[in-house]
């Protein structure tokens, strides 16, 4: 059976470069096996975004 891990992140969009280090942050979680699952973004003022990923778990231990 397939499982998972988890992970969250979050970007404050502060900076014109936001955006560029949103992407940056985001393709070396995916060269680590990450995979964005959701994008949460508040409008709100300029508030930010939250990011969900996940990634398979590597089983330790085979069942028989």
């Amino acid at each position: 059976m397939k499982t998972f891990e988890y992970d969250i992140l979050s970007f404050p969009m502060t900076r014109k470069t936001s955006l560029a280090d949103m992407r940056t942050c985001l393709n070396q979680k995916g060269a680590d096996g990450w995979e964005v699952v959701s994008i949460s973004s508040s409008e709100f003022a300029n508030i930010g975004h939250t990011v969900f990923l996940k990634r398979e778990t590597i089983a330790t231990g085979a069942t028989t």
